[in-house]
C-alpha cells in the first residue's frame, strides 16, 4: 500500500457524517432528480457508507427495493441502525465483485467511492453485470482537484507546509468529465453522460469545519491525524488564516460532485 492510500479510512459512521456524509446527503437528491427513474424499481447502492443515498433513494424515488453494499461493516452498522425501512437491505462486498445475481436490478448506482475503488473499471462493469437490459448505471465523485471547496483549502495549504501530504486532487484523476466517460464506456455502458452537481457547504464557525478532521475519517482527517500537535496546529491556524467568516463566522463553500451515467445495451 502507497503512503497516500494509507489515509483511506473509512471504517465509523459517526465521523464520517460530520466530516464529509452531511453534504453527501445533499448532493443524492440533485443526482436522482438527474437520473428521473419511474416508481418500483429494484436498486442497487454500491459502496452505501452510512446510508445517505439509499436514505434518499427511499425517501425520493418510490423504489421497490434497495440494496446497499459497503466494504466496511462499521458503517453498515450506522446505515443499518439509521436507514429503517422493509424495502432496504444492506451486505458486505467488493465494489469490483458484488454479491448480487446478474441482471438483478434496474438501477445501479454509488455515490463518492468510485475514485477509491482501485480498478474503476472493473466496478463499473461489474455495477452493468447486475442491471438488467436497459437499465441505469449512474455514480458521482467529489471534484477534488476543483471546486470542492472544502477539501481544496485543505490540501492547498496542507502542501504548502508538507510537500509530501498526498493531495486528493492529483491523486484522484479520475474525478474529471473526460476519465469518467472513458470509465464508463469501457465498460461496455451506452448513451454515457457527465454532468456537474453544486451545493452549498455553509458552516456555522471556523470550528464546525475543522473539528470534524479530527476525526480521523478520510484522507483528509486521517492526514491530520498523523501529524503531531504542533504541525496540526500550525495546519489549523494557517487554514483559518485563509477562510473568509461572516458577521455570525459562519463559513460559506461550494462543493462540486461531478455525476455519470450509462444505459446498459
Amino acid at each position: 500500500m502507497d503512503q497516500a492510500a494509507r489515509h483511506d479510512v473509512w471504517a465509523a459512521g459517526d465521523p464520517y457524517e460530520r466530516y464529509v456524509g452531511r453534504w453527501s446527503r445533499k448532493v443524492a437528491p440533485e443526482f436522482l432528480t438527474w437520473l428521473a427513474m419511474p416508481r418500483d424499481l429494484d436498486w442497487l447502492d454500491v459502496g452505501c457508507g452510512t446510508g445517505a443515498l439509499s436514505q434518499t433513494i427511499l425517501d425520493r424515488a418510490a423504489p421497490k427495493s434497495v440494496k446497499g453494499i459497503d466494504a466496511s461493516a462499521g458503517f453498515l452498522e450506522y446505515a443499518k441502525a439509521n436507514v429503517l425501512d422493509p424495502r432496504v437491505s444492506f451486505a458486505v462486498g467488493d465494489a469490483r465483485s458484488l454479491p448480487v445475481d446478474d441482471a438483478s436490478v434496474d438501477a445501479a448506482v454509488s455515490g463518492l467511492v468510485m475514485n477509491f475503488v482501485p480498478e474503476p473499471t472493473r466496478m463499473a462493469a461489474d455495477m452493468a453485470r447486475a442491471a438488467r437490459p436497459g437499465g441505469s448505471v449512474a455514480v458521482y465523485v467529489w471534484d477534488y482537484s476543483g471546486q470542492m471547496g472544502m477539501m481544496r483549502v485543505f490540501w492547498t495549504t496542507a502542501t504548502e507546509l508538507d510537500p509530501h501530504a498526498a493531495d486528493e486532487g492529483p491523486r484522484f484523476a479520475l474525478c474529471h468529465p473526460r476519465a469518467l466517460t472513458a470509465v464508463f464506456s469501457e465498460a461496455g455502458l451506452e448513451q454515457v453522460e457527465v454532468r456537474p452537481i453544486d451545493v452549498p457547504t455553509v458552516f456555522r464557525s471556523f470550528d464546525d469545519y475543522w473539528l470534524p478532521f479530527l476525526g480521523g475519517q478520510g484522507p483528509g482527517p486521517a492526514y491530520v491525524m498523523s501529524l503531531d500537535p504542533e504541525r496540526r496546529d500550525a495546519l489549523r491556524d494557517r487554514i483559518r488564516s485563509k477562510l473568509r467568516e461572516e458577521a455570525d463566522g459562519s463559513i460559506h463553500m461550494t462543493a462540486r460532485a461531478w455525476a455519470v451515467r450509462g444505459r446498459k445495451g
